[in-house]
């Protein structure tokens, strides 16, 4: 055994990565598909089109690498959560995949809630009903199309798909399930309280295994699809965060990381279940056997920054152009020349509503204190540290359930700005770094195949073996006493803006 295979079946395509057992890429391929909405706020995939993606990029990593198959010891799968895919009794798909960006289950969430209880819910699966949960779009296939609910004989998540063609089983692990749902997250199982009450047959879900566990092997008939080796190794593998937390060597406590992709997230490990009652943060089983993440989620992180970029920069995108650099590098160096506070301008991401902490479809972005002195590099910045103290908001949500991080990793494309990890540090008062490696959820699911074919003795023993972190940025303690002062009037905000944020909803 030379290799470990990783595999991130994304939403806008499909990366696998071939690694040496010290973690070095040694082939990397990746094979894009579409997304379709066929109304607004739908948002749908089709499973063979991910499949198709998979065996061209295994076969595109295994080539790029020279390696021999045989070689490679085993496989782990990462992939966007909370997708819905039906197959029939003889593993057809019965139609796309609603995956988790669709809301159009707004019903169904109160459904659940009134079946089962909103605080039992919480109690049971560890976080409230959600549109982007697997069980919320069960449940509007059976009331909007009940012909194809009652030909429906496996539900699967959308990497579980992809293990189920490759291995022949029906199949999960902890991480993933735990955001269907339908799992007792503090027992790791299927909780039979909440499947008799949503009136769900429990044999339409796969069994339930723990992330580095061997969950199947390769069939021959997936290793002529795949170029794989028959007989190699599957492992359980993780939901896309999970993977991150394991491919940043987020594994033990006092450890998380913040990712600010168009989304963002703070993410921390913890080996003591907790549970916010409010719902405000989701708890999940984590890709270590036996312990838990909790996770908060922004929902226009980088996409803030983007929509001000592509809304009122062409001037820095031009100029970027013209010296051959990322637009993003131009706008750094002009926020950088702002003040902390942006000369008294703050800035609300709820572009997409929000989910932490306030759980609000109807909130929207503000500018707050505009004045006539104010520059585009004020609102520019002001951006950055709205979406900074978002991240905060998450972090203390955490801090109240007793989840204190001691060191923080920054991913995502924000967490390539020197800048923005500077703020940070300075907002979270804690060191921030970054990880050598850039390979985030592929990394991760390469290490627990590692762990599964016994390459690494355990989870942590791999990322032990195998992650590199580069020198933190502490915070400056300055700038922590300025900033301080601008977030007590950014978190007093939104409580003021709540009820008007309805009635313009309304309108």
């Amino acid at each position: 055994m030379k290799y470990v295979l990783g595999v991130d079946i994304g939403t806008s395509g499909t990366k696998t990565v071939l690694f040496d057992l010290s973690g070095n890429v040694l082939g990397s391929c990746t094979v894009e598909y579409p997304l379709y909405q066929p109304k607004n706020g739908w948002a749908e995939q089709d499973p063979e089109e991910w499949w198709a993606a998979v065996c061209d990029s295994i076969r595109g990593a295994i080539s790029k690498a020279g390696a021999d198959p045989s070689e490679i010891g085993g496989i782990g799968l990462s992939g966007q959560m909370h997708g819905l895919v039906m197959l029939d009794g003889e593993g057809k798909v019965l139609r796309r995949s609603i995956i988790w960006c669709d809301q159009r289950t707004g019903k169904e969430c109160d459904e659940i809630h009134e079946k089962v209880g909103k605080d039992r819910l919480i109690e049971l699966t560890a976080n409230p009903a959600l549109t982007g949960w697997t069980s919320t779009k069960i449940l509007w296939v059976r009331n909007n199309e009940p012909e194809i609910y009652e030909k429906c004989r496996h539900i699967l998540l959308p990497k579980d798909f992809i293990r189920y063609r490759l291995t022949g089983e029906f199949a999960t692990e902890v991480s993933d399930a735990s955001g269907m749902g339908l799992l007792d997250v503090p027992n790791r199982c299927w909780s039979d309280e909440v499947l008799e009450k949503l009136g769900i047959d429990k044999s339409l879900l796969a069994t339930v295994y723990e992330s580095p566990e061997i969950t199947g092997t390769i069939t021959t008939q997936a290793a002529e699809a795949t170029g794989l080796a028959v007989g190699t190794p599957v492992v359980g593998g993780a939901g896309d965060n999970a993977a991150a937390a394991v491919g940043t060597g987020v594994v033990t406590d006092g450890s998380a990381f913040t990712t600010i992709g168009t989304s963002g997230v703070v993410f921390a490990h913890t080996s003591e279940i907790s549970i916010d009652p409010k719902g405000r943060v989701h708890t999940f089983c984590c890709a270590v056997p036996g312990a838990w993440h909790v996770m908060g989620v922004t929902q226009a992180a980088g996409l803030s920054l983007k929509w001000y970029r592509d809304t009122f920069c062409q001037q820095e995108i031009d100029l970027a152009a013209q010296q051959g650099v990322d637009p993003y590098y131009i706008m750094d160096k002009q926020a950088e020349a702002v003040p902390i506070g942006s000369n008294k301008l703050i800035y609300l991401p709820y572009l997409m509503g929000e989910r932490t902490p306030h759980l609000d479809p109807n909130c929207r972005g503000a500018f707050i204190g505009l004045s006539a002195i104010h520059t585009r590099q004020d609102l520019l910045r002001a951006v950055m540290e709205g979406v900074t103290f978002s991240l905060r908001d998450c972090a203390e949500v955490l801090s109240e359930m007793g989840v204190h991080p001691n060191r923080m990793l920054a991913c995502g494309g924000g967490g390539t700005s020197k800048l923005w990890r500077q703020m940070l540090a300075d907002v979270l008062g804690c060191p921030v770094s970054t990880c050598a490696s850039k390979e985030g959820p592929a990394l991760g699911v390469a290490i627990l195949a590692g762990v599964g074919c016994g390459a690494y003795s355990s989870v942590e023993q791999g990322c032990e073996a195998v992650i590199r972190v580069n020198d933190p940025q502490p915070p400056i303690a300055q700038n922590q006493a300025e900033y301080a002062r601008v977030y007590d009037i950014y978190r007093a905000l939104y409580p003021s803006l709540k009820a008007q944020y309805a009635a313009l909803a309304e309108l």
